[in-house]
This record gives structure tokens, C-alpha cells and sequence, in this order.
């Protein structure tokens, strides 16, 4: 089961970057696999620096976990980022365009990819089949909601795992990601319908799921 987490500093008791290179270390030694660094909101150059933190913290702790920028492609590359995500209403050519620039500079970019139909899955499946850098290992499709969601601005129903069934269905050998309300109880149900994982963001902040995950 591969394990996606995804930060917001808003959640942190502390609104600070500190606390969130912290919560990155502690996810790298419970063997998260993937780290995405989700602060919309920071500045390049400050989002720079933060993500080169988090990466230097992380390599110290555990090599394997892979961190993925959600932000422009020549960032992560800056920072020693394993890759970008890339939301649903991104252009195509943005994944065209990252994984040249990491193939550049000799580095391979994982790409994931935020889809909410089973057309955005088909859409990022064909794209990928055309880039010749796009392999099945460093593509992820995170497929959400899946289980309703709670935002600040409301409820956002969930697609169910029937719609999470027909997304892994669609994305062929792409490993597809649930995300959206997942929690340890409905995580079985998750991968039941074949996803390969699971993304959260308060998941893994509050949750004892990871706690022993051994490697």
C-alpha cells in the first residue's frame, strides 16, 4: 500500500515552516513513500527554500520517501524534489514540460496528478502514453473525493468507491491514489477497488495508521 501525504502548515499548532519540516521528518521515518509540499500561498523564493528544507530533512531520515512539489517544475528541480503535482485543470503541456526539464538536468520527475473523472483519468493516462520520459513507475493519479469532504466552505460529496473502481479501471498500469475522507476504517474498501494507495492531508497528521508501518 503506498502512502501519500500531503502538508498544510494551516493544520500545524504552530503556522510556521519549523513545524512543518518537523511533521515532514516524522512522516520519512514511518516510511511514507510520497511527501507532497501543498503551500499554495508562500512566495517562490520562500516556497524554495522551504522545500529544500523539507527535502534535506527528509534524505536525512529516509532516502526512499520521494517529495513532490505542488508548484512550478523549476522549483522542485531547484530544491532536489523528486517531482510535481499537477491539479486537474493544469494544461497538458505542463507535464510535457516537467519531466523535459528534470530529463535535462539527467533526473527522471515523478508526475502526479490530481483527476476527478474518469475522462481526467483517461486525459493523463493518453498524455502519458505520448511523452517518452512518462513511465508507469513515475506517474501517480490521486482520484478524490472519493468519501465526502469537509472544507472550510462546506461538504463536498464523495464519488463513492464504485467511481474509485472505474478510475483504477481507466488508468490502466498507472497507480491511482484515494483520496478524499479517507480514513483507516474505509482504507480496506480502497483498496479492495484496486487503488494502490491511499492521500490525505489531516490523515496522516492526526491519524495512528502510519504509526508502525514498518519497511
Amino acid at each position: 500500500m503506498l502512502l501519500y501525504a500531503i502538508t498544510n502548515r494551516a493544520l500545524l499548532p504552530a503556522d510556521n515552516s519549523g513545524g512543518l519540516i518537523s511533521v515532514a521528518r516524522r512522516w520519512a521515518a514511518r516510511n511514507i513513500d510520497y511527501i507532497q509540499i501543498r503551500e499554495k500561498d508562500v512566495a517562490p523564493d520562500d516556497l524554495r527554500e522551504l522545500a529544500q528544507s523539507i527535502v534535506s530533512a527528509v534524505r536525512e531520515i529516509n532516502p526512499t520517501t520521494k517529495i513532490i512539489l505542488n508548484g512550478p517544475a523549476d522549483i522542485a528541480l531547484q530544491s532536489g524534489a523528486d517531482g510535481v503535482h499537477l491539479p486537474a485543470n493544469t494544461q497538458p503541456s505542463a507535464a510535457v514540460e516537467a519531466r523535459a526539464l528534470f530529463s535535462q538536468s539527467g533526473r527522471e520527475a515523478i508526475l502526479s496528478h490530481s483527476c476527478h473523472s474518469v475522462e481526467e483519468v483517461l486525459k493523463v493516462r493518453e498524455e502519458s502514453q505520448r511523452d517518452p520520459h512518462a513511465t508507469t513507475a513515475n506517474t501517480l493519479i490521486l482520484y478524490a473525493p472519493v468519501f465526502e469532504k469537509v472544507t472550510p466552505d462546506g461538504k463536498i460529496p464523495g464519488q463513492g468507491i464504485d467511481a474509485l473502481r472505474a478510475a483504477v479501471h481507466a488508468a490502466g498500469n498507472i497507480s491511482v491514489l484515494a483520496l478524499g475522507g479517507i480514513t483507516p476504517d474505509n482504507t480496506p474498501e480502497c483498496l479492495a477497488a484496486g487503488a494502490a494507495g491511499i492521500a490525505g492531508i489531516r490523515l496522516f497528521l492526526t491519524s495512528d495508521l502510519i504509526s508502525s508501518r514498518s519497511s
